[in-house]
């Protein structure tokens, strides 16, 4: 059964940074992604790396009108999986290559300058 738990105060989470809770098995890393609050499991659903310890950054796209044809988007957003690279949107758990492919994501709010998980 989910439980609605206390992870820290809104001022030690910046946005651009994350938060790792001790949660279940593998643990749940909480972002805030340009002051939105995001989690997802700390399991990369690929081979079962530490997904949260990955690089937190953005991706590119193709984009003709760009410069060597592609741009930088969604800065913040992606994690990248510490042993084979791959890329997670934190706001959707979905996997940028095969969008069918993702990670579990948990409701995040915040009460009184408190961030709380559902996990």
């Amino acid at each position: 059964m989910a439980q609605r738990r206390f992870v820290c105060f809104l001022d030690e989470l910046p946005p651009g940074e994350m938060k790792l809770v001790d949660i279940g098995k593998f643990g749940v890393g909480v972002y805030n992604v340009r002051g939105a609050l995001y989690a997802i499991v700390n399991y990369c659903s690929h081979e079962g790396a530490p997904l949260c310890l990955g690089l937190l950054g953005g991706t590119t796209e193709s984009a003709p009108e760009a410069p060597g044809g592609i741009r930088r988007v969604r800065d913040g957003q992606i994690v990248r999986c510490p042993w084979h690279n791959w890329e997670f949107d934190i706001t959707t758990g979905q996997n940028l290559a095969d969008p069918k492919r993702r990670v579990r994501t948990y409701p995040v709010d915040v009460t009184d300058e408190e961030v709380y998980l559902t996990a």
